[in-house]
């Protein structure tokens, strides 16, 4: 598979994918190749005027893509909630979920008090996968976004998760909420094997995005000197999302379109069980 595009072979003519955060970055560029690719691609985010401009930016590209904007901040879980019936109440089910928006070095707390990177990252998209399950087509894919940062957690300190980052990078918080990324695939991967849905969690690589945007302006310059593109940083989500060869596969980690073991704190079966629970009680409403 090249670096910007899904297998010319793959077709995707009457899917439906859902892709969070694809005003910019990798989002933007898993959007706009399974719009080359024929799927209905539904823009997840936050910022409206952000995303009509990158819907006119994937058109002028791809003049066949069809798109439409889905308003939906993950710092929030009420507004979660308000996106998750206009996704259910589609006549045509979801093929293709992609979690991939992020942030890091965020200060602060969500809407609803936790850590932002965490309820962002992790607890927002926990909230709009569950509440979407429904409506994702028995043999569909999940895509989780996560990072090759969840190596570096040696434990979860849950009574941490609502207070704001104590770091000015905010690297470690950021870490904790890619290893939920890793978890929660896991769990979800049990949970939905009856009905065939795949869930797959991935390193994109480190990417010069706009996930960096809260990081310091001079620590931002120099680490994003040492990133590879979006292009590049788009491979291995569209090869989960779309690739024949990965079906059934779920549950795994992926690094560069192959699957490799994810850290040890991520295999614990206990940790993702707790950390499901937990979600649960989180986001219920």
């Amino acid at each position: 598979m090249d670096a910007r595009t899904i297998d010319p072979n793959i077709q995707l003519t009457g899917t439906t994918a859902v892709v969070t955060g694809a005003n910019s970055g990798i989002g933007f560029v898993t959007a706009r190749e399974l719009a080359r690719a024929g799927a209905h691609v539904i823009l997840a985010c936050r910022n409206h005027a952000k995303a009509q401009d990158a819907i006119l930016s994937i058109k002028k590209d791809v003049h066949t893509a069809s798109l439409e904007f889905l308003s939906l901040d993950l710092s929030s879980l009420a507004s979660v909630r308000q996106a998750i019936p206009q996704l259910c109440e589609r006549q045509a089910p979801i093929d293709i979920l992609v979690n991939n928006a992020g942030l890091a070095g965020g200060r602060g707390h969500t809407a609803d008090g936790y850590e932002l990177a965490f309820g962002v990252n992790h607890l927002g998209h926990f909230a709009l996968t569950l509440g979407i399950l429904d409506a994702i087509r028995d043999g569909g894919r999940i895509v989780n976004v996560s990072s090759v940062a969840h190596y570096r957690v040696k434990r979860i300190n849950w009574n941490t998760l609502r207070h704001p980052k104590k770091l000015r990078t905010g690297f470690a918080e950021y870490a904790v909420s890619k290893l939920a990324n890793v978890l929660f695939t896991a769990r979800l991967a049990r949970e939905l094997a009856p009905r065939r849905i795949d869930c797959y969690g991935l390193h994109p690589g480190v990417i010069a995005s706009d996930v960096w945007r809260n990081v310091p302006f001079g620590i931002r310059h120099v680490i994003k000197q040492f990133m590879i593109s979006n292009d590049d940083g788009a491979r291995t989500t569209l090869y989960c999302a779309t690739a024949p060869e990965v079906k059934g596969a779920s549950g795994l980690y992926w690094d560069t379109c192959k699957p490799k073991t994810p850290s040890t704190l991520a295999r614990d079966t206990a940790l993702q069980n707790e950390l499901w629970n937990r979600s649960l009680e989180w986001t219920a409403s």
